[in-house]
């Protein structure tokens, strides 16, 4: 049983440099790529990559996941557009040594019956599972605010059709949850037994930002129950303490922490990892630090 600690980098600052320093100032030893040096992973030129990789190995750090917004586009949107950002992620697989992509399961802009939106956000989701299979990258579903997998039936429902061993699993976002009015808790009973990531993130009733387990989102109980059964699988960092320029371009719900407003993103992101160790700690979560 092993949790494998990882963190949004983009967060604490755009440039490798500034996610590197960030990452070792706060003993956490892999990175959820997302965007670095200007460009998002999933349009991040294989030259520069290979720059990027060296200097996250220098620095002993590893992409554990590529953090892609494949899946965050309408339903009426050209389905190639992701097929493309996929193809692309399997050339820079190699590069990093990571075949992990978190995906989304689409917008509904223009609020069609809930039957079409299931239709094609499930058909999408399992040619994009058979692809990937062929690419060799396996798939990480994220619960969003206002894509299909919002709430709890349809994440339920993806689980359920599209989930497996090898190319499809699940990620568990608990503030995502809360924000949208989900009891948090009651989701993971349903879900535990086919979650095989957790964000770290929290808001409290405001929806607001707060470090990870100080909010309403059941943060500590849901990862004491996963210790207890043994739970294991990648846990990623993902604080949006402040709204970085990172955050707001995945458009990101709730608001910043008023209270850290006087601190820059690097700053803020330091807070959040240490409210973040200190809680895996208190719950013996099986996490190595470097």
């Amino acid at each position: 049983m092993s949790w494998t600690l990882s963190a949004f980098a983009d967060e604490a600052g755009q440039t490798a440099d500034e996610q590197i320093a960030a990452l070792r100032g706060a003993s956490i030893p892999c990175v959820d790529l997302r965007a670095i040096d200007g460009f998002s992973c999933i349009d991040l030129p294989v030259d520069g990559a290979e720059s990027i990789r060296k200097k996250l190995a220098d620095a002993e750090i590893r992409v554990a996941m590529f953090g892609s917004p494949i899946g965050k586009i309408d339903i009426d949107d050209d389905f190639e557009t992701d097929r493309n950002r996929l193809r692309h992620l399997a050339s820079l697989k190699d590069v990093f040594e990571c075949n992990a992509v978190r995906i989304f399961s689409y917008y509904n802009k223009a609020a069609r019956h809930l039957d079409e939106w299931a239709q094609v956000s499930l058909s999408r989701l399992r040619e994009l599972r058979n692809e990937a299979g062929e690419l060799g990258l396996v798939l990480y579903h994220e619960n969003e605010r206002e894509i299909f997998g919002d709430r709890l039936p349809e994440v339920h429902r993806i689980a359920e059709e599209l989930r497996d061993a090898e190319t499809f699993r699940m990620i568990f976002d608990f503030d995502n949850f809360n924000q949208s009015g989900d009891d948090v808790w009651a989701n993971w009973e349903a879900l535990r037994d086919q979650t095989d990531a957790f964000h770290l993130k929290d808001s409290d009733a405001a929806n607001q930002h707060v470090p990870v387990g100080l909010g309403t989102g059941q943060v500590r109980p849901i990862l004491e129950d996963a210790v207890a059964r043994g739970w294991s699988g990648p846990v990623s960092l993902e604080p949006h303490l402040a709204h970085s320029p990172a955050v707001l371009a995945t458009g990101a719900s709730g608001t910043a922490n008023q209270a850290l407003e006087d601190l820059d993103d690097a700053a803020c992101f330091q807070l959040a990892a240490e409210a973040a160790r200190k809680l895996l700690e208190q719950i013996s979560a099986p996490v190595s630090f470097s």
